[in-house]
């Protein structure tokens, strides 16, 4: 019997679930499917830059666990440009982090849990104006298929 997969922190999801070649009818093409961890595993090494220590404590799994999610990211994203495939990006274990919010009165920060809905005002002022900081964005809808296990569910 397998172990049991770990929840992966994810801090956002994809703006488009789906990339194919132009050109070429989706129903002429192999697909690939590349996880919402692996994605975030290629967002933290490749865009951002992060050492494999660091960017694996973010996603709360062990380095090891970071470098193999990393390695089959990319060996898929490789696979589909070489190989003119669809790459749909679905599913995975994950848990959504926190999402921070600012208040544009008195500049307060704070944290709130995913799936919690959106704050009505400043815990500090009350001011209704309020935004959620754009680099911990998250889904507001909930698809996806296979390997959900607690958490939330994009």
């Amino acid at each position: 019997m397998p172990r049991p997969l770990i929840c992966r922190r994810v801090s956002s999801c994809p703006r488009t679930e789906y990339f194919k070649p132009a050109g070429i009818p989706l129903s002429g093409l192999e697909e690939v499917r590349l996880t919402r961890d692996e994605l975030e595993a290629l967002r933290l090494a490749d865009l951002e830059g992060l050492y494999q220590a660091e960017a694996a404590e973010k996603m709360e799994i062990s380095r090891q666990t970071f470098g193999n999610i990393v390695e089959s990211a990319r060996h898929k994203v490789a696979d589909v440009l070489v190989n003119g495939r669809a790459l749909r990006i679905q599913g995975g274990v994950i848990q959504m982090t926190d999402r921070t919010f600012t208040c544009t009165n008195c500049q307060q920060q704070w944290k709130v849990p995913f799936g919690t809905g959106r704050p009505q005002g400043c815990p500090q002022c009350g001011k209704a104006d309020i935004h959620r900081l754009p680099a911990e964005h998250g889904c507001g809808r909930r698809a996806g298929q296979g390997g959900f296990r607690g958490g939330v569910r994009p």
